[in-house]
């Protein structure tokens, strides 16, 4: 399973890489197993300002549909369009071409509540 090391992760199943004070957010590894084959991905909350936890989306496989959590507070700045063609993205390439979301961070010390790599493993027993 693959958990990258520069990332950090949510206790919903969510990641998140941060960029100065704008966090790209998709969900991991772990969560598109889980679902299995993803078939929609829906972000009504573009331009939004969001707190923390707030849900911002779903994601449909096919047998489950999910809320997405945001890990942080901020404005919903950009939404991965192609998504919207291509969500099976989410599940081959959750890291890259499957991310979801980008958030202008408006409180950065709500970062060092994230987990690291190595507390998100131990989270789903990795």
């Amino acid at each position: 399973m693959n958990i990258p090391s520069e990332l950090k992760y949510t206790k919903d199943h969510e990641w998140v890489k941060i960029e100065g004070d704008v966090a790209t957010v998709g969900i991991t590894d772990f969560a598109q197993g889980e679902l299995g084959d993803i078939v929609y991905v829906e972000v009504e909350t573009l331009d939004e300002t969001l707190d923390k936890d707030e849900v911002f989306g779903t994601v449909e496989a096919v047998k489950t549909v999910s809320d997405l959590f945001l890990p942080l507070t901020g404005e919903i700045i950009e939404f991965n369009e192609a998504l919207e063609d291509a969500p099976e993205e989410v599940n081959s390439d959750p890291y890259g071409k499957g991310w979801m979301i980008k958030i202008k961070i408006s409180d950065a010390s709500q970062v060092d509540a994230l987990l690291s790599d190595a507390d998100y493993k131990e989270l789903i027993g990795a």
